[in-house]
């Protein structure tokens, strides 16, 4: 875990000003160019450790006691995981180390409780992510993309063993590209009902898809093969 000194961030995002079509949004207007309308927020970040990597596939069969992962894919990141399904791997994880659960858990998960006063495992919520991907920088990105992200273009058609390319300046790999991680926040309940955020581009993304500001949204029971999750502590 690295700790990460407290701040500020400011974080965007693009609202569609048009109706949707559909309440389940499958039919939905995605929004361009004069219908969409731009929101920036700054929110202040207190101190926390986060993890250096994404949750690796070992990591996570380990925690929750499920079949030994053959050792050629131990350090790929963990993926097909809902985020219901990272908040019960921080759970059982801080049970392990003796630390308190941060999240009780409901079947309807916009009921789901974050204790912000316990000492367990957490997801990061969307400020944080954007906070410690940029780690002090102002770009998009903290290098060159093919120096720090598995996308498109280089990953070969999968996710990537994790910390092969370059850390940000605050020591965090991969926090771009490699793998989507999935972050605590719900996405914008008024017009998305329980979606919540994820974060960073991935394997499969075009370039300018891998970012330190872009976030992207699904139900939290979704899962899909490049979407992971990263884990961090609040500072006592």
């Amino acid at each position: 875990m690295v700790p990460i000194e407290g701040g500020s961030v400011e974080l965007r995002d693009y609202i569609n000003m048009n109706k949707w079509l559909s309440s389940d949004y499958t039919l939905s207007d995605p929004g361009s160019g004069s219908n969409r309308k731009v929101i920036t927020w700054t929110e202040t970040i207190e101190p926390f450790y986060v993890m250096k990597y994404p949750v690796t596939q070992h990591l996570y069969h380990f925690v929750l006691n499920e079949e030994e992962v053959e050792p050629n894919v131990c350090n790929l990141p963990i993926t097909e995981v809902s985020w219901i399904d990272s908040l019960v791997f921080c759970n059982k994880l801080s049970r392990m180390l003796g630390r308190t659960e941060c999240y009780n858990i409901d079947s309807e998960s916009k009921n789901t409780i974050y204790n912000n006063k316990a000492n367990g495992f957490r997801l990061l919520s969307d400020a944080e992510w954007q906070y410690a991907c940029k780690a002090g920088t102002t770009g998009y990105r903290y290098a060159a993309i093919d120096q720090i992200a598995w996308y498109l273009k280089n990953s070969h058609g999968s996710a990537q063993h994790v910390g092969k390319l370059l850390p940000n300046p605050w020591g965090l790999y991969d926090m771009i590209g490699n793998v989507w991680e999935w972050c605590w926040d719900l996405y914008d309940t008024n017009r998305y009902g329980n979606y919540r955020v994820f974060r960073g581009g991935s394997w499969a993304e075009v370039e300018n898809n891998c970012g330190s500001t872009v976030r992207r949204k699904s139900m939290p029971e979704f899962k899909i093969d490049d979407l992971g999750f990263r884990i961090a502590l609040t500072k006592p």
